[in-house]
């Protein structure tokens, strides 16, 4: 089947984080920083253990409809509980959001070979981006930053349409925009859990990208889903970005 789309997840397959999650303390503060410049006073130390338990009770209560709030709600209900009546539209919420992403994006830098590989696939396919986030506004200030956003026919991202990966409607809405039916594209992302459960559940090919080897120092293994008796099957699984010309030419 002729391959007329590719579609990447962004977050450690395009973009890498710098020592996965050391980004989200130093972002907290920076957003708690900001509330406290604008008449919110409340320890940084209670900010943190209310933000930590709304932020969870938010996952609970979506962990089956995959729907995922824009961060503004986290940061408004965390603000409601400490006795601050601040919606999420409120300026102090937004702009504390914006603090948030102004430090999250200095965790951030771009794979060494994505801009090499896209620009090979630039032109031959149509390509997006499908990835979770729930602060999308982030997300073409980073692309703008890495000179990645000239690529893209697309970009969806989970906060911007309430679903994240891996329900259907996300990769579905990324599709449409495209015009392409699912089994004309492909999907390469990092986390088999969720991109690749995700993309193979719509008809996508499922490119794993995993840049370390396995526990079980296979790259060839079924992997198990999270709460799920099931296993999920890459159709390939691929080392770094270059490799995934080579999987192209084979399609």
């Amino acid at each position: 089947m002729q391959i007329e789309a590719v579609l990447f997840d962004l977050f450690n397959t395009l973009v890498l984080l710098e020592n996965d999650d050391a980004f989200y303390m130093p972002s907290l503060k920076r957003l708690h920083d900001y509330l406290v410049k604008n008449e919110i006073h409340v320890s940084f130390e209670d900010f943190v253990r209310v933000y930590f338990e709304v932020r969870d009770k938010l996952y609970e209560e979506t962990s089956q409809s995959l729907e995922d709030p824009h961060f503004n709600i986290r940061v408004s209900r965390t603000l409601q509980n400490l006795g601050y009546k601040l919606e999420a539209s409120h300026p102090t919420v937004i702009g504390a959001t914006e603090a948030f992403c102004e430090e999250f994006m200095k965790y951030m830098r771009p794979d060494n070979d994505a801009v090499y590989v896209l620009e090979k696939l630039y032109k031959r396919y149509k390509l997006g981006i499908v990835s979770n986030l729930s602060i999308p506004e982030c997300v073409p200030r980073l692309l703008e930053k890495f000179g990645l956003g000239r690529f893209f026919d697309v970009v969806v991202i989970s906060g911007a349409i309430n679903r994240r990966k891996p329900s259907p409607e996300i990769y579905e809405k990324a599709l449409k925009t495209l015009g392409v039916k699912a089994d004309k594209a492909i999907f390469v992302g990092d986390t088999p859990g969720i991109d690749i459960r995700g993309a193979k559940a719509v008809g996508l090919k499922a490119v794993l990208i995993q840049r370390t080897p396995s526990p079980e120092g296979s790259l060839s293994l079924a992997y198990e889903l999270p709460g799920a008796h099931e296993k999920v099957q890459p159709d390939i699984v691929i080392k770094n970005l270059r490799e995934l010309l080579d999987f192209l030419q084979d399609c």
